[in-house]
């Protein structure tokens, strides 16, 4: 099944961005991401406009140079090595990324008309690694941009990597209507990478209401993108043998920028089946490296 909201990878290119999704081209107000590819020795600059952003690097390292600082990613061999470090970028500021050595970056957005916050850097120590689930739901969530975690304006960013075989976004939830204490409303992308070597694959999984329809079941692969502007999401699945990674980017207009879901009632006891299952060996990817 196709649907305007998987990008497989390539369809959103544009420019020097192997992704482009901003929120014009999502057809929504807040959320954008960007991946950069630089070779050994590139550089790029990046005009954040109305919009914070992150430095992400999800291969390699890189130099981030805003205002006179410059911010030295020590970043990663993969994704499923390590965390990484990042940097924070807020609206209206002027970016040089520049890479000795090469390697692909993640830049995930929000619009934003507050600009509260100064550039900074993230280091890896800081971020929490989360071991969510139990048994054939056990997955990863590290958690960079969250609240609690790290301070921004309205954006919101996490990784969540699964162990071949293992469902993750499950149960599903959604975030997509303002209700305080219950539930935020956010848009959402899912930007999908898989180990192995290339033939890997996963499933996504997307459904409404019949007051608010969407109707998304995807094959993905490494490089794909699915937006969520609304609606029930999850199952995120790996197939057997291939571990799946996902960074998820999340912003809306909530001013608070609260991370509030809502499961789905049908499948919400799922979670009560976790207290007597083990948490999957498999994880934390990188245990030597990360941590928590």
């Amino acid at each position: 099944m196709t649907s305007k909201y998987h990008l497989p990878k390539g369809t959103s290119a544009d420019g020097p961005y192997d992704l482009l999704v901003t929120p014009e081209s999502a057809g929504w107000g807040y959320s954008g991401l960007r991946i950069l590819t630089l070779q050994p020795g590139e550089a790029h600059a990046l005009s954040t406009a109305d919009s914070e952003f992150l430095v992400l690097p999800l291969t390699g390292s890189c130099t981030v140079t805003t205002d006179g600082t410059a911010f030295e990613l020590t970043g990663r061999t993969g994704v499923f090595a390590s965390v990484t470090d990042f940097a924070y970028l807020p609206r209206e500021s002027e970016a040089l990324i520049s890479s000795a050595t090469g390697g692909r970056f993640a830049l995930p957005s929000a619009r934003t008309e507050q600009g509260g916050h100064s550039a900074r850097y993230g280091r890896k120590e800081d971020v929490p690694v989360e071991l969510r689930g139990a048994g054939a739901c056990s997955r990863q969530v590290n958690n960079y941009c969250l609240p609690g975690t790290f301070d921004a304006e309205q954006l919101l960013v996490c990784e969540v990597l699964t162990p071949g075989g293992n469902w993750s976004s499950y149960p599903p939830h959604k975030h997509d209507e303002a209700r305080p204490g219950q539930e935020s409303e956010l848009e959402e992308i899912y930007y999908f990478e898989v180990s192995g070597d290339g033939n890997g694959f996963g499933y996504q999984r997307v459904y409404g209401t019949p007051e608010r329809p969407i109707d998304v079941l995807a094959e993905i692969r490494s490089g794909d993108t699915v937006l969520i502007p609304h609606g029930w999401h999850g199952p995120s699945i790996a197939a057997p043998g291939y571990d799946l990674y996902y960074l998820n980017v999340m912003a809306g207009p909530d001013q608070d920028r609260a991370w509030l879901i809502c499961d789905d009632p049908a499948h919400g006891w799922v979670r009560t089946t976790w207290d007597t299952q083990d948490t999957d060996d498999r994880l934390p990817f990188g245990a030597e490296e990360n941590h928590s």
